[in-house]
C-alpha cells in the first residue's frame, strides 16, 4: 500500500502509536475508497530501500527519510545523465515535494522501509541542468475498462483499475492524459456500452466535455485461479472510437492481495506502449473526431476589380488573438512563422508565453477572420473558435500502417 506524505510532516506523535513492544510493527494501508487523481508533474524515484537505527522511533524514521532523499537524488541524477551527484540535506529538503511510503516497518530503535521520493520538477531541473518543460501529445481522455467474472465496468462503480490509473503520475509521460474522477455524469457518459459504440458524432460531443481530442481505452481482464490464489491480468492498449488495439500482454501475481501492485505495473507498461505508439505515428488524432474542413477554390478575380478608391470598401485591419500549444521554444517560432506567412498578416507576436502549456499571440490581419481561418487550414493547421479569438493546433497525419501487436508474459 502506498501513502503520499508531505516531507514537512511532524513526527512527534509517532512514538505514542508504536507501543512498547520490542518487535517491528508493520504499517498497514488505509482506506482505498478515495481514488483522487494524482496530477503532479514531479520527478519520481520509486523503490528506495532504507534500513537505519536511531535513539528512538522518531529519530530512526527521520534518518530513514533523509537517507532515502540522498539515494533518490543520486539515482535521479544518473538517470538524467548528470552523473552520481549529491546535495546537502538542506537543499534536498527544499526540492523534495513528498515521500511515498510503499512499505515500512517501525520499531523502538529501527526503521526499515521501501520509499518513493518526489522531486519538484522546476527546482530540480535547474540543479540537474535539464529542461523542466515536457513535450506532450494532444489531450486523450482515459476510459479504463475492467473485466472480472465476465462483467465489464468503467465508472459505473469504483474499481481497482480506476484507482490504479488515478495513482499513476503522468509528469514524465509524453501522453497528455485527461483522467475523469468517476463522479457526476461520468458513470452515465463513460460506460462499457459507450466503449463499443463507434459513432464519431457522439464521441465528439463526449470528449469535448473533457477538453480532449481523442480517447484511450486501457483494458484489463482479471482471471482468478481460485479464491485467494494466483491472479492473471491480461492488459490491452486500446484507443479510438473503433476500439483498436495496439498491444496485449499478461502479468501474474501470486495472491489476491497483490492485485493493486499488478495493476500499477500494468499501468506503467501500458503508458510505455502508448508513448511508443505516439513516437512511431500510430497514435495520431482521428480525422472523424478532429475534422479538417476542405479548402474551397475560388475563381481568380481581375486586378482591376480589386482596385477601389472608396475608403468604405477598402479592407480593414483586424486585431485577433490566436492561442496555440507551446511544448517547447521551437513551437513558438513555428507558430509565429506560419501565421506571418499568411497573406494579409501585418504583424504576429507572442504576448503570453507558457512553455508546456498554451500561449497567445496578437495578430494584425487585413481581412475577415474567416479568410485567415481558411488560409491556416490550407497550411495544415486545425483552427477552432470564431470571431477574433482562434485556437490553432497542428493537425497530425493519420498513419497508413497497421499497429503492431505483441504478447509478453
Amino acid at each position: 500500500m502506498r501513502h503520499r506524505l508531505p516531507i514537512a510532516l511532524v513526527l512527534t506523535a509517532l512514538a505514542a502509536a508504536l507501543g512498547a513492544g520490542g518487535v517491528l510493527a508493520q504499517i498497514e494501508g488505509g482506506d482505498r475508497g478515495v481514488a483522487a487523481v494524482d496530477s503532479s508533474n514531479d520527478f519520481e524515484v520509486a523503490g528506495v530501500r532504507v534500513d537505519v537505527s536511531g535513539p528512538n522511533a522518531d529519530a530512526a524514521r527521520l534518518a530513514g527519510w533523509r537517507e532515502a532523499q540522498r539515494k533518490a537524488y543520486t539515482l535521479l541524477s544518473q538517470r538524467m545523465g548528470a552523473g552520481a551527484g549529491t546535495l546537502p540535506d538542506g537543499t534536498l529538503d527544499s526540492i523534495v515535494s513528498s515521500i511515498v511510503v510503499e512499505n515500512e516497518q517501525i520499531g523502538p530503535n529501527r526503521y526499515v522501509a521501501r520509499l518513493g521520493v518526489l522531486f519538484d520538477r522546476a527546482r530540480t531541473a535547474g540543479l540537474l541542468g535539464v529542461s523542466a518543460a515536457v513535450s506532450r501529445s494532444s489531450p486523450f481522455v482515459v476510459v479504463p475498462v475492467q473485466w472480472s467474472t465476465g462483467v465489464g465496468t468503467v465508472f459505473e462503480q469504483r474499481t481497482l483499475w480506476q484507482e490504479a490509473w488515478a495513482r499513476f503520475r503522468t509528469g514524465s509521460s509524453a501522453i497528455d492524459y485527461v483522467r475523469p474522477t468517476g463522479t457526476g455524469p461520468d458513470s452515465l457518459l463513460l460506460n462499457v456500452g459507450q466503449t463499443q459504440r463507434p459513432d464519431r458524432g457522439w464521441w465528439r460531443a463526449l470528449i469535448d466535455q473533457y477538453g480532449a481530442s481523442d480517447v484511450l481505452m486501457p483494458t484489463v481482464q482479471l482471471y482468478r485461479q481460485w479464491p485467494g490464489g494466483p491472479v492473471i491480468g491480461v492488459f490491452e492498449a486500446r484507443y479510438g472510437p473503433d476500439h483498436r488495439i495496439l498491444q496485449r500482454f499478461s502479468l501474474r501475481v501470486g495472491t489476491s492481495a497483490g492485485i493493486p501492485a499488478l495493476l500499477d505495473e500494468g499501468v506503467k507498461r501500458l503508458d510505455g506502449v502508448y508513448q511508443r505508439a505516439l513516437r512511431e505515428g500510430y497514435l495520431g488524432l482521428d480525422p472523424g473526431l478532429n475534422p479538417i474542413m476542405p479548402v474551397v477554390e475560388k475563381p481568380v478575380e481581375e486586378a482591376s476589380d480589386l482596385i477601389t478608391d472608396d475608403p468604405a470598401l477598402a479592407p480593414t485591419t483586424l486585431a485577433l488573438t490566436i492561442q496555440y500549444d507551446t511544448p517547447d521554444a521551437g513551437a513558438v517560432n513555428m507558430a509565429e512563422t506560419a501565421v506571418r506567412g499568411v497573406p494579409g498578416v501585418a504583424n504576429a507576436a507572442t504576448t503570453s508565453l507558457a512553455l508546456g502549456g498554451v500561449s497567445s499571440m496578437n495578430v494584425s490581419y487585413a481581412g475577415a477572420p474567416e479568410a485567415l481561418r481558411a488560409a491556416l487550414e490550407a497550411r495544415g493547421w486545425q483552427v477552432i473558435g470564431n470571431g477574433t479569438t482562434l485556437r490553432i493546433r497542428r493537425a497530425a497525419p493519420t498513419p497508413s500502417a497497421s499497429p503492431r501487436t505483441g504478447t509478453a508474459t
